[in-house]
């Protein structure tokens, strides 16, 4: 009988003592309550003793988590209804505010970046949200943070994964980024065509500079350039400069400024041979040569 009793007495001491050590994870943070009231000491990794019956060990887990946000219907300041769901990521920061001022931090969480996610979005335009998600996310995450600081939580990131388009409202978008793309291609060519203008009328002017011969000697390279092609006939009106060039390179005496070149003595025409007496008259004379 009392060999029975000593064995029960140590059965219910292991017992005791099995139910009095608890081991708490690398990842995790032991919040130990005893007879309901919260200890100072928090519970770092490892095995550790509690009193039995007395103490109750919460663990908080100190890991990153990252929490899907559903999508939530809003409307953008612009009157546009939209579908966006979002992801949130934080951490336990004080296991001990966790616990003891929030009843549920996950499922609070959660409501808080619902709500602050659509309070966001109602307060920017669509073109914010699609070209400038950076503000928006950071905006977000301070409006979440801010709750969350009394829990012991803080949020690290908030990122918003997707917006949900009405159909017409991508169609309209759709069309006017066409438009966009076309004005921009107009623009680019429109400008294009000005800067050549613009070189060209250079050109002109330093062609156009005399004595320069830069003018002409564009003509003949063009000139060449195009009779290079044998299959092909040009026809080309040969211009006045044309002519002032060779007659630089030549040196002819020929006055293109409106001033006429002195004229040579004509020879005297020959006798008719109507005339009788200037026939006898070259006949005696060309006689008198010959006999001298």
């Amino acid at each position: 009988m009392l060999t029975t009793i000593l064995i029960v007495v140590v059965v219910l001491v292991l017992l005791l003592l099995a139910s009095s050590v608890r081991m708490v994870q690398q990842y995790q943070r032991g919040v130990v309550l005893r007879f309901g009231r919260l200890l100072p000491d928090v519970r770092q990794p490892g095995l550790r003793l509690m009193v039995p019956i007395a103490d109750r060990m919460v663990k908080v887990p100190i890991q990153t988590i990252v929490m899907d946000v559903e999508p939530q219907g809003a409307i953008t300041r612009d009157n546009v209804t939209i579908n966006v769901d979002a992801v949130v990521y934080f951490r336990v920061t004080d296991p001990v505010k966790a616990v003891v001022n929030v009843e549920n931090y996950l499922g609070a969480i959660s409501q808080v970046a619902r709500t602050s996610l659509r309070s966001v979005i109602g307060r920017a335009d669509l073109d914010t949200l699609l070209s400038d998600r950076e503000q928006v996310n950071e905006e977000l995450r301070a409006v979440i943070d801010t709750p969350t600081e009394e829990w012991g939580i803080s949020v690290d990131r908030v990122e918003i994964k997707d917006i949900a388009l009405p159909e017409g409202m991508r169609r309209s978008m759709s069309r006017q980024a066409e438009a966009e793309r076309d004005r921009r291609a107009r623009v680019i060519a429109a400008d294009g065509e000005y800067q050549a203008a613009a070189k060209l009328a250079d050109a002109a002017r330093a062609m156009g500079v005399p004595p320069s011969g830069a003018l002409q000697l564009r003509f003949l390279q063009t000139v060449s350039d195009v009779a290079s092609d044998k299959n092909s006939t040009l026809v080309m009106p040969l211009p006045v400069e044309v002519l002032r060039f060779f007659e630089h390179a030549t040196g002819a005496g020929v006055d293109w400024q409106g001033a006429a070149p002195a004229e040579a003595p004509l020879p005297a025409a020959p006798p008719s041979v109507d005339d009788p007496g200037a026939a006898a008259e070259r006949l005696r004379t060309d006689g008198d040569g010959a006999g001298r």
